[in-house]
Order: structure tokens, then sequence, then C-alpha cells
């Protein structure tokens, strides 16, 4: 049985009960980063085996981890550093390998990052689309140039570093006065809601060098 189980994006009394629940029985826990997981595992008394699984391993662990799945009835939790596990996080490999596998598996209601951003931000989200982090580089300036058109709310993550190029290439595909809201550091004690024009935000955050984890809103065109 794999578990698939949303870990805090903060503050780690946003863990769900069952959630611990499922660290504590299961058998073997894997974890984007094992450091990141001992913080929260040491913070709730749980000690358990947990392994390495990032984007970096995944690809080659999966047939080992079917087989610890399926051979060895293995009970495995797949957590990832913040929030839940395949959103812009490892997961998607092995939870795919197990349907084909036909082995159970479940997700864990939980924490995630873009849902409260998407509905402290103020723009619409009755209907949205989830872009995660764009490109770097290539395919970059094509995936803005489809998003030109889009009509629904667009949800995107973003490095501290890579936030002002990020909102300069809005201002080029969207237009200077698009609405955007930068929510940063979720659930944690400085939390930050920037709103406003995308240039009124650029330049914000141009004086103010951003710190921490960010998700963007993004008004989608008007119709």
């Amino acid at each position: 049985m794999l578990y698939i189980v949303p870990t805090p994006v903060g503050n780690l009394e946003d863990i769900t009960l069952r959630a611990l629940n499922v660290l504590k029985s299961c058998d073997i826990i894997l974890a984007e980063d094992t450091r990141n997981a001992s913080v929260l595992l040491n913070h709730f008394g749980i000690s358990k085996k947990v392994f390495t699984h990032h984007q970096h391993n995944e690809h080659a662990a999966v047939n080992e981890l079917i087989r610890l799945l399926k051979e060895e009835q293995k009970t495995i939790a797949l957590i990832s550093d913040a929030g839940t596990p395949g959103i812009s996080d490892p997961g998607f490999l092995l939870t795919r390998a197990c349907i084909v596998h036909e082995i159970e598996l479940t997700c864990l209601p939980g924490a995630t990052a873009f849902v409260p951003a998407l509905v402290m931000s103020g723009i619409p989200c009755n209907s949205f689309v989830f872009e995660g982090f764009l490109p770097v580089k290539k395919g970059r300036q094509t995936r803005l140039k489809l998003l030109q058109e889009e009509i629904r709310t667009m949800v995107f993550y973003e490095s501290p570093h890579k936030l002002i190029k990020t909102l300069q290439d809005f201002i080029t595909n969207f237009g200077a006065d698009r609405k955007v809201c930068v929510v940063r550091e979720i659930s944690k004690m400085f939390e930050e809601k920037k709103r406003g024009a995308v240039a009124e935000v650029a330049e914000y955050y141009t004086n103010h060098p951003p710190k921490g984890e960010i998700v963007i809103v993004v008004a989608g065109k008007e119709a």
C-alpha cells in the first residue's frame, strides 16, 4: 500500500491527525530530503526508516519500490519537503507505476501551497489553471505566449531569485495592468500578500527583495 502524505507548507501544526497516524504506522517513509523530513518527524516523535526519493533518483528507484510494495507487502508513505507529493514535487512516477502494477494507493487530503494563495488572492477562483513552475529557458516564452489568451485565473510557483524576471515576463505578455497577487511564506510568521497591477507588484519586490516560498496568482484575460 502506498500512502501519498501531504506535509505542512510552513506551520507544523497544519499536519493532519491521519497523516501522523500513517507516518507512525507505515514500514518505510520516502522523503524528498531526509534532513527536512527529520525536522517534521522528530517534532512529532516519529522514528522510522526514511529514504530519499527525489527527481534525481526516482526513475532508478521505482522498480525496487514496486517490489517492496508488491512482493514484500510493505506499507510506504511518500512525503515531499512541503505540501502534497506530485504537485511540482516527485511522486508522479511512483504513483503511475503503482497503478500499472495494480498496487493499492491513496492520497491523504492536506496541505498544498496554491490553494490558500488562490483563495486569499481576491482574484476569481471558481475556474483556474495551475501552471506550477514556468520553464527556466527552453519553452518558457512559448508557454507564456500560449497563456496570453487564457481567460481563467492562473497560478504559478516561483523561487525568490526569479520572481522579478517572472513578473517582468508577465508585464510583457499580459500587460502592466494585469491583476496579480504574490503570496509569500504561507502559514509562516512572516506570511505576506502583495496585490495589485503586475507592474506595481514588480516595483515593490524590486525594492524589497523577497525570501521564502512564493505563489503567484494572475487574473485571466478579460473575455
